[in-house]
């Protein structure tokens, strides 16, 4: 469900994760999205450690949306991880430094919980409308790339692993100093 002509931007990446000849899930990134756009949303800060202004003007930001796994994929990790691992190693290719993406506060299989806890992303703001037809409160995260990667590696956890399995050296080098 979006338009084809997606697949001719050179803004927009889509990954799809297959298992046995089916999709199981998707997730779409967009470069250096019109953050105007979340201007016009009605922005509450949550908390003062990001500045909303800056970041709305910020040239270095993709937006994660469109992140969709099949039912019965949910319990596992794998098709996340492979996801992610596919969007970090191109975003990180492209130069960006944050992540910006909303979840829905009522959605019962919102990634809010593992966005926040495992992968680092911070809650920045809420708003009651967006680009899709939700009815409910969007909680708006941000995800600094570069440390979010050294608390990752500082961890030593496996998401950390599996998330930059095939990285070159070049791309380790460029998140940990």
């Amino acid at each position: 469900m979006f338009p084809a002509s997606d697949l001719q931007r050179g803004d927009v990446s889509w990954f799809l994760a297959m298992s046995r000849d089916k999709p199981v899930g998707v997730l779409r990134v967009l470069y250096n999205p019109p953050l105007e756009q979340y201007a016009s949303y009605g922005l509450k800060p949550i908390s003062d450690d990001v500045d909303l202004d800056e970041l709305i003007k910020s040239k270095d930001v993709a937006e994660i949306g469109r992140f969709a796994i099949v039912p019965e994929r949910r319990k596992g990790i794998g098709v996340v991880t492979s996801l992610m691992r596919a969007t970090m190693r191109e975003v990180i290719e492209r130069g960006y430094a944050q992540l910006v993406t909303d979840v829905f506060e009522n959605d019962p299989h919102s990634p809010y919980g593992f966005h926040t806890r495992i992968v680092g992303f911070r809650p920045v703001a809420t708003h009651e409308v967006g680009e899709l037809r939700y009815i409910g409160r969007r909680i708006t995260l941000v995800l600094d790339i570069k440390k979010a990667y050294q608390t990752l590696k500082a961890s030593g956890n496996m998401f950390f692993r599996s998330i930059t399995k095939g990285w070159s050296a070049g791309m380790h080098k460029r998140l940990a100093a």
